[in-house]
């Protein structure tokens, strides 16, 4: 590849217009920017608040509640008296009151309903870190797009260098009669057309960007463009671990399957809240109450003497003895262990799912691997056969159909070595990140 064209063209942007006022962000910072912004992650993150919710409400339940109240009627009409005779009287009476109540032994619900908050909080927050991960890669993947469609973007603009290269060259020979005119207007025609593709890599890495910026819920691309990476290829050239051990690591710590093991562990609390309506009730009781009375047409005592007087207080204990609900208790306990089976299968599911994915993961490694390599092949063969007729077209040894069907085979084997390097990349980054790396590039 000609590396002066190459060197003037890394000194320039595609988009110079904006040149000066981008700002390059880095996968971190893209990752970083997306989780804290993303959509999806606020719900799951609203989720997990409403889990700690639930959480309070369940340790706050052992304390005792507090309830106060008033009223106060007026009664007419004929009414039943003291001495068992009817009288038309006008009556208001008021009433005040305050009472408590402390559960003393519940069969163990309240202990085993913190217990089962505390696991689902346990089990949101792993959702959220799950839709973080999730997250994570869909921003890799763009951003290796965007690197992608960016180098393909300077593969189209050094065809165009070649192509006027080549024109400036033509015209030269058709002036002095090297060349025919139909030649001359052939390189003439093929600068255009390497002008349009060129455009078109220019627009697609202007929508991956889109891509990304969307994905990072910015309000626009404009001003945004990200950091390529300094890193050589061979820096990610390394071993790849069998799934089997990078298997092992994931299952310690991939958040879906810690969740679905908090699930399964809260099922069990669940059970144990179903039974617990088989244990007798126990709680205790207290109040405190007074009242004033008012008899239309009658002397009635102060307002305040009757509060004092007819002040009174309670205390009680209440013990309940579940005897025969219908079989309620007993098929909510089935229903909770039939929940329990089931969570159960679900994470053997999960575990199974990640294997596969680990190894879908695996083997797409080595696949790419093995196409990075080829294409490397493929790339120095396409590029040497290029050169060699690139003088033979030159030298009027060979026409311009072969010597552009030499050119864009020279530019797909190029095209396809870039499109295997992010491939292999992507795989073998999506590998480390199930062994607990984070996702950086170099």
């Amino acid at each position: 590849m000609n590396k002066k064209i190459i060197t003037a063209y890394a000194l320039t942007m595609i988009f110079s217009a904006n040149v000066q006022a981008q700002e390059k962000w880095d996968l971190e910072k893209c990752i970083s920017h997306a989780i804290e912004n993303n959509l999806n992650i606020k719900q799951q993150e609203a989720s997990k608040e409403q889990s700690a919710v639930e959480l309070s409400t369940a340790k706050w339940s052992r304390l005792p509640d507090l309830n106060g109240g008033a009223s106060h009627s007026f009664n007419f009409g004929r009414s039943i008296q003291a001495d068992n005779t009817y009288k038309s009287l006008n009556t208001q009476n008021t009433s005040f009151n305050l009472n408590t109540s402390i559960p003393l032994f519940t069969g163990l619900k309240i202990t085993n309903n913190i217990a089962l908050a505390k696991l689902n909080l346990k089990a949101a927050t792993e959702d959220l870190n799950k839709a973080k991960e999730d997250i994570s890669i869909q921003v890799a993947s763009a951003y290796l797009q965007v690197l992608f469609n960016e180098e393909l973007a300077q593969v189209a603009h050094i065809q165009v260098e070649l192509s006027k290269e080549m024109l400036v060259q033509k015209e030269e020979y058709f002036k002095n009669g090297k060349a025919s005119e139909a030649e001359w207007l052939e390189a003439k025609s093929r600068v255009a057309q390497d002008q349009l593709s060129a455009v078109q890599a220019d627009n697609n890495y202007k929508l991956s960007l889109l891509d990304l910026s969307q994905l990072l819920e910015l309000p626009s691309p404009e001003n945004f463009s990200i950091v390529s990476p300094t890193a050589e290829m061979e820096e990610y050239m390394e071993s790849i671990s069998s799934p089997t051990d990078i298997y092992n690591q994931a299952i310690l710590f991939k958040p879906s399957i810690k969740a679905a093991q908090y699930r399964l562990e809260g099922a069990a609390k669940s059970v144990k809240i179903a039974k617990s309506a088989y244990f007798p009730q126990l709680s205790f009781g207290a109040g405190l109450s007074t009242n004033y009375y008012k008899v239309a047409g009658m002397k009635n005592s102060l307002f305040g003497s009757q509060l004092r007087d007819n002040f009174s207080q309670y205390l009680g204990f209440q013990l309940t003895i579940p005897i025969f609900n219908r079989f309620g208790t007993r098929n909510q306990v089935r229903s909770a262990r039939i929940q329990q089976n089931t969570l159960n299968w679900q994470l053997e599911d999960s575990k199974k799912a990640l294997y596969k994915e680990i190894q879908q993961a695996y083997y797409n490694a080595l696949g790419a691997e093995s196409r990075y390599q080829s294409s490397i092949t493929a790339d120095k063969a396409a590029e040497a056969s290029f050169n060699l007729m690139k003088e033979k077209y030159a030298e009027g040894k060979a026409n311009a159909t072969e010597y552009n069907e030499s050119r864009t085979s020279w530019m797909k084997a190029i095209s396809e070595k870039l499109q295997a390097k992010y491939d292999y990349i992507f795989r073998t980054k999506i590998l480390d990140f199930y062994k607990g790396v984070p996702l950086t590039l170099k």
